[in-house]
């Protein structure tokens, strides 16, 4: 911890000294990037909040209002039950961002509204078969043996 300043030195000579010191003392040597040029972004406008972004992309921070991010969940799980390999991981999928839809309709959070409603599950399966096979089979069930 350094020492408080002295009575009557001026702020900025003590601040001075005591980079001055810390410097002779090798303080600032094994600092991360210590000798590389700063990172500039002369292309893109300033930003007062580029530290604050940084940071949460840094550490996967979502932007979004909790209702936005659930929609893009909704939207997100519905493309990975279409591409998934077999009906019961369709369902599962679906049954899964159902609950969470159901919690926020039931207890909503600040923010914009969902604006979603939960989907049909057996409506996604059959889809699910159409996109897989590529053709819509006549006759085929909509409710599977699985």
């Amino acid at each position: 911890m350094t020492d408080r300043k002295p009575p009557g030195v001026p702020f900025e000579s003590w601040v001075d000294k005591q980079i001055h010191d810390a410097q002779d003392r090798g303080d600032f040597a094994s600092l991360p990037g210590a000798g590389k040029p700063l990172p500039t972004d002369l292309e893109s406008p300033y930003d007062e909040l580029w530290w604050i972004k940084r940071k949460m992309a840094r550490e996967g921070l979502s932007v979004l209002p909790p209702a936005l991010a659930l929609r893009k969940e909704a939207e997100d799980a519905l493309t990975a039950a279409y591409a998934a390999p077999a009906e019961r991981i369709v369902r599962k999928i679906i049954t899964d961002v159902n609950v969470k839809i159901r919690d926020m309709l039931l207890k909503p959070p600040p923010g914009p509204p969902l604006g979603r409603k939960p989907y049909d599950v057996e409506e996604v399966v059959r889809e699910w078969r159409e996109r897989r096979d590529g053709r819509r089979v006549a006759g085929e069930s909509d409710v599977s043996d699985v």
